[in-house]
């Protein structure tokens, strides 16, 4: 098959798939449900695409194993936290802004859509590639282990910290959480690095940089760490600052000392 016409069906079908998460959150109020139908779109994307791709078979399931593995454990994870808690902040914090409009929401969904469309790219790549590099196929799997194990230690780390009631109000600085304020976004981005290595030799290799470029960018400036970091410093105040003045943002590092402390920052568990 084409493979952009199949890149058009996984758009269609992400379409398809926001308009009903759009009516569930507008039944519900819980627009986290965009997240969980974005990691979804993208492990469904990733598995369909290797599976209609005309590359070399190596690739192709590096690739379906990659994504859809990927994916679909972001999308349970993501899923649990919808189920179990409130709206997130941030969704809390547009509902305000755009005063429930839902006509503003549905076109929120739809850009998620096109966003899975967008990160969708790097898997075309890799499902046309005709060559199977060993160096590739090893480093990128390399990464892919690094990265899936990170982000699912982060995510544990934090929610295992948000279980007791008696951290409510103060930030995790504990695990990785000590050397980096994001280390589950950092992960993420690690993730999307195997993809140019799986791409390796295709005649498309550098559609395959799309992936991590754009996640870094929409990490750092426009949807991941300023939203979070917002939402952080309204609900956590002094303490979330004081976290961002001794604790890198996103690449991990060693923490700073606390401004006017005597010592190192205290890691809170």
């Amino acid at each position: 098959m084409n493979p952009w016409l199949a890149w058009i069906a996984i758009w269609a079908l992400a379409g398809l798939a926001m308009s009903v998460g759009w009516l569930w959150q507008r039944r519900h109020e819980n627009a986290g449900i965009v997240d969980v139908l974005w990691a979804a779109g993208l492990a469904v994307a990733g598995v369909l695409l290797a599976a209609l791709g005309t590359g070399a078979a190596a690739p192709r399931l590096a690739l379906a194993l990659g994504a859809g593995l990927w994916g679909t454990r972001l999308a349970v994870h993501l899923g649990r936290r919808v189920r179990r808690e409130p709206e997130d902040g941030r969704y809390q914090a547009l509902r305000q802004h755009w005063r429930g409009d839902q006509g503003r929401f549905f076109a929120f969904f739809q850009f998620q859509a096109l966003l899975v469309a967008v990160f969708a790219l790097p898997f075309v790549a890799v499902a046309g590639n005709p060559k199977t590099s060993v160096v590739g196929l090893g480093a990128g799997t390399a990464l892919w282990l690094l990265a899936m194990a990170g982000e699912s230690i982060a995510d544990r780390q934090l929610a295992r910290f948000r279980a007791d009631p008696s951290h409510r109000g103060r930030t995790c600085r504990s695990g990785l959480w000590r050397y980096s304020r994001h280390p589950n976004y950092f992960f993420e981005w690690v993730h999307w690095l195997a993809y140019p290595c799986f791409a390796l030799g295709a005649p498309l290799a550098w559609l395959a940089w799309a992936g991590p470029l754009l996640m870094y960018v929409f990490l750092r400036w426009i949807s991941g760490v300023p939203f979070t970091e917002a939402q952080a410093v309204r609900s956590r105040g002094a303490d979330y600052r004081q976290y961002q003045q001794t604790t890198p943002m996103l690449f991990p590092w060693f923490p700073k000392r606390a401004p006017n402390a005597p010592g190192s920052p205290t890691t809170r568990t």
